[in-house]
């Protein structure tokens, strides 16, 4: 009897296998058309790579182009005039999201998890009180008012990271997510068996929460490497520049100097201007602000996909 079973299991799977097998025409036809949608997703970056590369006097006379007739570095040397500064920024700007990330989500989990729990005291009171922090807040002057003169953080590397570390938005997932996605039995049975909360959460919780604390170390990575506002507010010294902040400055200084010069009516400014990179700046500070986060993309997509259903209903 035991073999027969056995045998019926092994015919219901193979005609499983049957079922779901594609022919070949469409196999083919799937894997055009994700091949397109590919091409599709890679080729705006082809194209931005092309165009930084593109003398500006090419790029005004053929437009865009994948691939050029003639090429040259004129926009990254006007962006690496000063490749101490930039390097300096690639730095900080590294820094501050691996620091930023890995605090920001060690403060999202150490607040939500209590208000995960409905047996903690006053969570509904907690759970407000971050909830008005997403309705209200105190506006620039006072949030500048607290980090430069209380907390004195003016022209140090926390102030681009500080402001930033918690969010209420993150704190409403992860709280979503605790309640949801972790069985209380699990922790039930930890706690009989002698497990203290701490490590309920940092052994059986966080890594059980693993597509959540991608999802929100993605947003945070996200955010923490476009940032430049704070470098604005907060930084006067060249070597706490944030990287954002230091292509936007190099916007500035073109900008600057293209007014001048089209102040001036000389044919020698003209043919500055002219030659003088601009679309093909904007391009070259793409590619070089882009680099990196996009090596942190496949880091966190294995568990992205399943951590943007977080809070979902389910069927």
């Amino acid at each position: 009897m035991q073999s027969v079973a056995v045998k019926d299991k092994a015919k219901k799977k193979e005609s499983r296998k049957l079922q779901n097998k594609v022919s070949l025409p469409v196999n083919i036809l799937l894997h055009f058309i994700f091949g397109l949608f590919a091409f599709c997703c890679l080729a705006p970056l082809f194209l931005l790579i092309a165009v930084s590369l593109t003398p500006e006097t090419v790029l005004l006379q053929d437009g865009y182009q994948f691939i050029p007739r003639e090429l040259t570095l004129e926009a990254y040397k006007f962006l690496f005039e000063t490749p101490e500064l930039v390097i300096n920024a690639y730095a900080v700007t590294i820094f501050v999201v691996v620091v930023g990330t890995v605090s920001c989500l060690l403060i999202t989990t150490l607040y939500a998890y209590p208000l995960s729990r409905m047996d903690f005291p006053f969570h509904n009171f907690f759970a407000m009180f971050i909830v008005i922090t997403m309705l209200f807040n105190g506006g620039l002057t006072a949030t500048y008012i607290v980090n430069v003169r209380f907390l004195h953080l003016r022209n140090t590397i926390w102030a681009l990271i500080l402001p930033g570390l918690s969010s209420a938005f993150y704190i409403m997932i992860a709280r979503t997510y605790f309640r949801n996605s972790i069985p209380l039995s699990v922790l039930e049975s930890a706690r009989i068996d002698g497990a203290g909360e701490f490590r309920i959460l940092f052994k059986i919780v966080l890594p059980l929460s693993l597509p959540m604390l991608a999802t929100i170390g993605l947003f945070a990575t996200f955010g923490f490497w476009n940032d430049w506002f704070r470098s604005l507010l907060y930084v006067d010294k060249k070597e706490l520049y944030a990287l954002q902040y230091v292509m936007m400055r190099a916007l500035l200084n073109l900008q600057y100097l293209q007014q001048n010069l089209s102040n001036m009516t000389s044919e020698e400014a003209m043919l500055m201007l002219s030659k003088m990179p601009t679309e093909t700046l904007r391009m070259a500070m793409a590619v070089v602000s882009i680099g990196p986060i996009v090596l942190a993309y496949p880091f966190f997509q294995r568990y992205f996909i399943s951590g943007l259903t977080v809070g979902a209903v389910k069927g």
